[in-house]
């Protein structure tokens, strides 16, 4: 149900956030900074896309280091899309959601063989592509085209649900903070969705409100009402189910480890693993590989989106012709292949990583 507050919501002080960006933006390198803008620099979608696609459930710390290997592996489009995907698995290995590295390459596929290289100019346009979703599509269409279109970031849900002190959770009401916002586009709508972006990350932030700083105070009911970390509401959160398992790290007398690719559909689809069992409720009898003499190296505990992950680690000395279907990886170079973090945990409680 809407909330009653958003039934005429008061528009934003658009000019007194984009005076406080001029002054206050964040330095990113994907970014072109206010300045560089109003000489007429534009943004270039490639980096827009490719950093909006990274930062979905990730620091921007830590996307940084990846964006910049990334855009010196492959500095266009054109060249990303060129690129082998299991090179592209392999350096996203760490951030995690890897199916986004999927339609990153997909989507890079899309631009070059049906639009020339050329990334389309509206949001509508810009959905159409894999892997670009409502909130991808208005954010590269407002950043890098001046499109007059709502960007609604969680930080933007923050930032809203504060100055609307909204009484539900930002789930129930996204349309009509989305609507809200939409108002207020001013003709700079691409610095107007950096600003807004950089007050949740910088002033409006989840544990902490500098209200005394932020040009939207004057009309911030929460602010107002001396309780701005009160807001957004949290939503009821659900206990996310355990799955059990086993791993099997196994080495052979020179020391390297075995590895394999997962399955290319499915949850980590192709990146590289180390031999495990299923993942059920209830702890399987583990089935080992082969015959050896394995050791319990302990438990690692992952949690993913809809459920959470303990697998009992056994590792053991083998002999490698023994094996197919994978390859042995040098303890050297573990740090290039494509790991998720999941396997690295794994690898690390082994004694290899």
């Amino acid at each position: 149900m809407a909330a009653p507050l958003l039934a005429h919501p008061p528009p934003i002080d658009a000019d007194a956030v984009l005076s406080w960006y001029d002054a206050h933006a964040r330095d990113l390198p994907w970014r072109v900074p206010p300045a560089a803008r109003r000489r007429g620099v534009m943004p270039d979608p490639y980096r827009v896309w490719l950093s909006e696609i990274m930062l979905q459930q990730t620091t921007v710390a830590t996307v940084k280091a990846y964006f910049e290997r990334f855009t010196r592996l492959w500095p266009t489009v054109g060249a990303l899309a060129a690129a082998p995907l299991d090179a592209v698995l392999r350096e996203w290995a760490g951030l995690g959601y890897y199916a986004r590295a999927r339609n990153l390459h997909a989507c890079a596929r899309a631009v070059v063989h049906q639009h020339g290289g050329i990334f389309p100019k509206s949001a509508a346009g810009l959905q159409a592509l894999p892997g670009i979703g409502a909130y991808t599509s208005a954010a590269i269409a407002a950043i890098c085209f001046d499109e007059r279109v709502a960007v609604l970031d969680g930080n933007l849900d923050r930032v809203l649900a504060r100055y609307y002190a909204l009484p539900v959770p930002v789930r129930e009401a996204k349309q009509d903070l989305r609507a809200a916002l939409q108002q207020s586009v001013p003709a700079r709508a691409g610095d107007f969705a950096q600003a807004m972006m950089d007050l949740g990350a910088m002033i409006c932030a989840p544990r902490n409100a500098a209200c005394a700083l932020c040009p939207l105070q004057p009309g911030c009911v929460a602010a107002r009402e001396g309780q701005p970390l009160a807001f957004p509401i949290k939503p009821a959160k659900a206990e996310k189910p355990v799955r059990r398992g086993h791993a099997f790290v196994m080495t052979d007398a020179a020391g390297d480890v075995y590895l394999q690719s997962r399955p290319h559909k499915g949850l980590l689809a192709g990146m590289t693993e180390v031999p495990t069992s299923e993942w059920a409720a209830a702890l399987p009898e583990p089935a080992w590989p082969l015959a050896a003499a394995w050791r319990h190296r302990g438990q690692v505990v992952h949690v993913f989106t809809h459920f959470r992950l303990e697998l009992e680690i056994w590792s053991a000395r083998v002999e490698g012709d023994t094996l197919d279907g994978g390859w042995w990886s040098e303890p050297t170079a573990l740090r290039g292949e494509a790991l998720p973090t999941l396997f690295r945990k794994v690898l690390a409680q082994a004694g290899l990583e």
